[in-house]
């Protein structure tokens, strides 16, 4: 290893930023084609709008050929990033949450079950006033005035608020996994594996695109799920089995 990774986080931060930020762009862009060719110029250029995966992919991949280049080995990296990706994703649902930016739930007219009934009632189901997404702009809320007056006509599943919860329990698990796994690889495999579980479940409840292939619907972020556990599983099995083999531990 020619340099610690920390010496690196001035030229991995920028990479990163700018490629993530293209990258949520780009993924956003795919999911909602139509609206993007009625008007590219302000969904390219706009801070609204930006898909998670395409923003862990594109910047990921820049990161991981900045640490290449500079004798980092891609494996010891992505288990550096590991745990603070699942704490940066669960933190950033809590911007989506406040802001009400249209990563909500499907409708929820269900009564809240007796078990929740200690929980407030938007942890359950909750209309998003004020909401930056402008949804139902024309169901204003009595008595206020200004732009954002708006909320959305019926309560949906507050879906950013559960995954802030479950990928913040998700941070501590890794965080008191990261020194026990020694084989390069297998820690982000964990947090791949995590990430699209909770991920793929959180879909279920969650408003998105729908493709249908074969007869199956599924969506952007179930597909980029699947992937990403089935990958996880690999990278934890040839981890560990390259560990065995050569003993070769993170630096």
């Amino acid at each position: 290893m020619d340099v610690h990774p920390y010496e690196l986080m001035g030229s991995i931060l920028l990479w990163a930023a700018i490629f993530g930020f293209a990258g949520a762009k780009l993924f956003n862009a795919l999911e909602n084609w139509d609206a993007f060719m009625k008007d590219p110029v302000g969904m390219l250029i706009g801070f609204s709008g930006l898909t998670f995966y395409g923003g862990l992919i594109c910047g990921g991949a820049a990161v991981l050929y900045i640490a290449n280049k500079n004798g980092v080995k891609p494996f010891t990296m992505l288990d550096i990033g590991a745990a603070g990706m699942m704490l940066s994703y669960g933190l950033g649902r809590i911007g989506c949450q406040m802001a009400g930016d249209g990563d909500w739930g499907i409708p929820n007219l269900k009564p809240k079950p007796s078990w929740f009934s200690w929980a407030p009632d938007w942890m359950w189901s909750f209309k998003y006033p004020h909401n930056v997404d402008m949804s139902d702009y024309d169901n204003r809320i009595p008595g206020c005035i200004g732009k954002y007056c708006n909320e959305l006509r019926l309560p949906v599943y507050p879906t950013p608020f559960y995954e802030t919860v479950v990928c913040l329990i998700l941070f501590f698990i890794l965080w008191k996994m990261r020194h026990r796994v020694k084989a390069p690889g297998v820690f982000f495999g964990i947090y791949m594996i995590m990430a699209g579980v909770e991920r793929f479940f959180v879909e279920l409840i969650r408003v998105n695109t729908k493709y249908v292939v074969a007869g199956i619907p599924f969506t952007q972020a179930e597909m980029i799920s699947v992937i990403m556990v089935v990958g996880g599983l690999l990278l934890i099995y040839f981890g560990n089995k390259r560990f065995t083999k050569t003993g070769a531990v993170n630096a």
